[in-house]
């Protein structure tokens, strides 16, 4: 991390000076704002932490109940949610509170007596290579905090406002804040009678799949419910059931199935427990579940062995549903009239079961996508018509989680197939098969945005073929050279608004006359140049446009003099340089070239988003496509 850019100030770094305007800004829930986020949920939160980091943006954010969540909820956190948090800084403290999903192990009903479960398989939970983060499990509350903390430690000090309902949304396209929000005063789950009025020029509900966001812009959550019903435990037990602190997926053969999931802490655990039709089928009806009865269920399925519950930290019971909506934001079929202003994410716009952990970590990134293009239109660096991407980009992915989710959702609750005695059940194998399979999709690395103003062609990608166009940025092991640190390329990425453009070099040095990298770098730091262009007049040269590069050089056969001055900006009031800008291989740890697979005659540009998918690969002599490929998103800042 770097600090004391504008002068040194003892005490913790992580906390920055307040923005001039916080003196400024009257005690309690403002009349006006630029953004308002409804629910402080995973969605809301990450929207919220994205936008505190622009102190000149009036944010927002109001909740329901009477204070920040407690405990409950989601609770798997996928390898690509922690890099997004390592772009907050929250990474560290994540894994390391965090459980590691290290393997999953596999139980069916053993051959020998159908009335036991036996152990059929375990493999490891995430590929090699895929992620320089593993898949944790913590609570959804810890998540939540870590983002308040963040946003309090912020220059905008944003936080919460709780015990408001969102009752009545109106949209007057013409209006310099277009959107008038009416909230409801809520105390403990009860309306008081009291209201507020809020304007806004832009709306997000992120108020769960009850969104009164949703149904005031005409959309609904459509599909089907799988009519399945799950309970679900974090509790502290004793068992001797050898494989409590893995990662578990168990058939029976006729008692139902069970998926544990270890919790943070070493003690406890997770239980989602299929309740049956036939034999839970009084219960469901009745409408009398309890821990009690949850726990007896499970001791039914996991027999022989069984589960002392000694303790419920949290309990809940679900059914299965897939349900997805048409649009993510407030424009009506067809119009083209004019621009979003309202907009919905998580599980406002998307449901579906909790069993392949996917919920908080979708409703995460639709906010990741929402928020820099928010920031970036309010801002004035980037055309308005950005903001019609987030609808297009995230329904697509929201549609390819809920087919995934219906087949995982089908293939678990299925009874395991044996012979031609259970006709249309599943070989736990062939389950077995398909988790391993789809591990890309569950560890969030399998997305790919379809080209459009911010996602280009893949006419250059053979020259970086481990930076897929429209993926997220696959980090790698480098060594930053101005201090010989080892640190992943990737984790230069902040979540600040910034688009970051990789220059991966040719094989000649940066100071030889015929150095490609030395030549676009130069065009870089030119009257003419894209970071010229785009950025604010007084603003830090990588404000807009951050520029990185990766020469193949060793680090100790570089300097630093060598380097051209756009590698080493002057930046604050006191115009410091930032030596983090130039990288070399890692030999030990493994070569970035040959990890990504990137041209190493030619080299290449990788432009990459604010969110940190790759907007595209570019040959390092092509300054006119950058520049115009800029243009097609970013305002002419001069």
């Amino acid at each position: 991390m770097q600090f004391h850019l504008d002068g040194y100030r003892p005490g913790d770094p992580l906390v920055e000076d307040a923005h001039p305007s916080v003196a400024d800004r009257p005690r309690g829930l403002p009349e006006e704002v630029d953004v308002l986020i409804v629910g402080c949920g995973p969605a809301g939160m990450v929207l919220a932490a994205q936008l505190a980091a622009f102190p000149d943006i009036r944010t927002a954010i109001v909740d329901r109940r009477d204070g920040p969540l407690a405990v409950g909820q989601a609770d798997g956190v996928a390898c690509r949610t922690v890099e997004m948090f390592e772009a907050f800084g929250l990474a560290d403290q994540l894994v390391a509170e965090a459980y590691w999903v290290n393997e999953v192990s596999f139980w069916r009903p053993d051959p020998a007596d159908r009335t036991r479960i036996t152990r059929t398989g375990r493999v490891q939970d995430v590929e090699d290579g895929l992620s320089e983060f593993p898949h944790v499990i913590v609570n959804q509350a810890r998540m939540l905090a870590w983002l308040r903390d963040h946003m309090a430690r912020s220059a905008s000090r944003l936080e919460p406002f709780h015990g408001l309902q969102a009752a009545d949304v109106r949209v007057d396209p013409g209006g310099e804040q277009p959107v008038t929000v009416t909230l409801r005063h809520v105390r403990g789950g009860v309306e008081t009678g009291g209201t507020s009025t809020i304007r806004a020029t832009y709306v997000v509900g992120c108020d769960g799949a009850r969104s009164a966001i949703r149904g005031a812009i005409g959309q609904e959550l459509v599909g089907d419910p799988m009519n399945q019903s799950w309970g679900v435990m974090d509790v502290l037990a004793v068992t001797d059931f050898p494989d409590i602190r893995l990662k578990c997926a168990i058939h029976s053969a006729n008692q139902g199935n069970i998926l544990i999931i270890p919790r943070e802490g070493g003690y406890m655990v997770r239980l989602y427990i299929e309740l049956d039709a036939v034999h839970d089928r009084e219960m469901l009806e009745s409408r009398d579940v309890t821990p009690e009865k949850l726990a007896a269920v499970a001791n039914r399925i996991m027999a022989p062995y069984t589960l002392d519950v000694k303790d419920v930290g949290w309990w809940s019971v679900y059914e299965i549903g897939q349900r997805l909506c048409a649009r993510f934001d407030d424009l009506p079929p067809g119009e083209t009239d004019r621009l979003p202003h309202v907009f919905i994410a998580g599980d406002a716009c998307h449901t579906h079961s909790a069993k392949a952990g996917q919920g908080m970590n979708v409703s995460m990134a639709d906010a990741w996508n929402l928020g820099w293009k928010l920031a970036a239109v309010l801002r004035g660096t980037a055309r308005p018509e950005l903001l019609n991407t987030y609808s297009a980009e995230r329904r697509a992915i929201a549609q390819e989680l809920i087919d995934f989710d219906r087949e995982f959702a089908r293939m678990f609750s299925a009874a395991p197939a044996d012979g031609d005695t259970t006709a249309g059940g599943v070989d736990p194998e062939e389950f077995q098969r398909y988790f391993v399979q789809q591990g890309r999709f569950t560890a969030g690395v399998a997305t790919r945005y379809a080209p459009s103003m911010i996602t280009y062609g893949t006419g250059h990608q053979h020259l970086a073929e481990g930076f897929p166009v429209g993926m997220r940025f696959h980090s790698a092991p480098v060594i930053r050279l101005a201090d010989a640190k080892p640190v992943q390329l990737g984790h230069a990425a902040r979540a600040d608004g910034a688009w970051r453009l990789y220059v991966f070099a040719d094989a000649d040095s940066p100071a030889a006359p015929g150095s490609r990298a030395r030549a676009l770098c130069d065009v870089l730091a030119s009257e003419g140049s894209p970071l010229v262009r785009f950025t604010p007049p007084r603003a830090d040269p990588d404000s807009v446009i951050d520029v990185r590069a990766v020469f193949q050089q060793g680090h100790r056969d570089l300097t630093v003099d060598e380097l051209p001055p756009v590698l080493l900006p002057r930046k604050g009031r006191l115009g410091l340089v930032d030596y983090e800008k130039a990288f070399c291989p890692d030999p030990a740890a493994g070569d970035v070239f040959a990890l990504r697979g990137i041209d190493r005659e030619q080299g290449c540009m990788v432009l990459v988003r604010p969110d940190q998918y790759v907007a595209a690969v570019l040959a390092l002599d092509a300054h006119r496509e950058l520049t115009d490929l800029l243009a097609g998103v970013l305002l002419d800042a001069r």
